[in-house]
């Protein structure tokens, strides 16, 4: 999984992806519960697992805090460590966070591992990790990639509906079945709920990161900014309910040690 995860960083661009309007009502959207359960607590340390090229934790480390970033694919430490911030920045992975102590940080968060960890049990590991070196009573902040969206958008809308099936894909109730290969795994919100139940961890909340977003990118590039501003009002308006929460791209899970 590593080298094929090296081989899709090393072309795609994370940065980029969250600059652009419908990866902007992500990154606007986390920032946003980020910053509510930091509660202006400029002293907080903060762990980002799979921390990317560094779009979170460099700002937040800009903004003050004490910031370590954990990510697996070296291309993209490289990146983060080029931007010259004051995050303290390493390679590793989310399923061994050895090299921290228990209850060391007051904030983790957890924004890319679970989008390519195809086991369960994986996944349950890297909860369990985040909850060991989060501090009692600490913040967790979980993101996932949602199974509706990948199948309306990827099966439906780009016609790849029946090869999947055909390829074992899909299970009946077309929830998708992925492998290494496919390097994103996708879920519903009864799947999250299972990993929390055995990580033994509870939730404060549970939200959609970029609700009809990605369904509409080339409505969100061409608006102006007044119309985005409105869309923006829309969607948090909106984010936290739950009849909309499976048909977002990501959701976030807001947890407490």
């Amino acid at each position: 999984m590593t080298m094929e995860l090296e081989k899709y960083y090393n072309k795609f661009c994370e940065d980029k992806r969250l600059t652009r309007r419908h990866g902007q009502v992500e990154y606007i959207t986390s920032m946003k519960y980020i910053h509510e359960y930091l509660k202006d607590n400029k002293d907080a340390k903060i762990l980002d697992v799979g921390a990317g090229t560094g779009r979170y934790s460099v700002e937040l480390a800009n903004e003050g805090y004490d910031v370590t970033a954990i990510e697996l694919v070296k291309h993209n430490l490289g990146v983060l460590k080029s931007k010259g911030s004051t995050v303290k920045a390493m390679q590793g992975t989310a399923l061994d966070l050895s090299r921290f102590s228990d209850n060391t940080f007051d904030m983790t968060l957890v924004f890319g591992p679970m989008y390519h960890l195809y086991k369960v049990e994986d996944k349950v590991k890297a909860l369990k990790e985040a909850k060991r070196v989060t501090k009692v009573g600490g913040i967790i902040l979980v993101a996932y990639c949602m199974n509706e969206y990948s199948v309306i958008t990827y099966g439906f809308k780009e016609n790849n509906i029946k090869e999947s099936v055909k390829n074992g894909k899909l299970s009946k109730d077309f929830h998708v079945i992925s492998e290494p290969e496919d390097l994103y795994d996708y879920v519903r919100i009864e799947d999250i709920n299972k990993i929390n139940d055995e990580a033994d961890i509870s939730r404060i909340k549970i939200v959609s990161a970029d609700g009809p977003a990605n369904y509409m990118r080339p409505i969100l590039n061409s608006m102006d900014e007044d119309t985005f501003k409105l869309f923006m009002d829309y969607h948090f308006s909106t984010c936290e309910r739950p009849d909309l929460l499976g048909a977002s791209a990501h959701t976030l899970d807001i947890l407490r040690k």
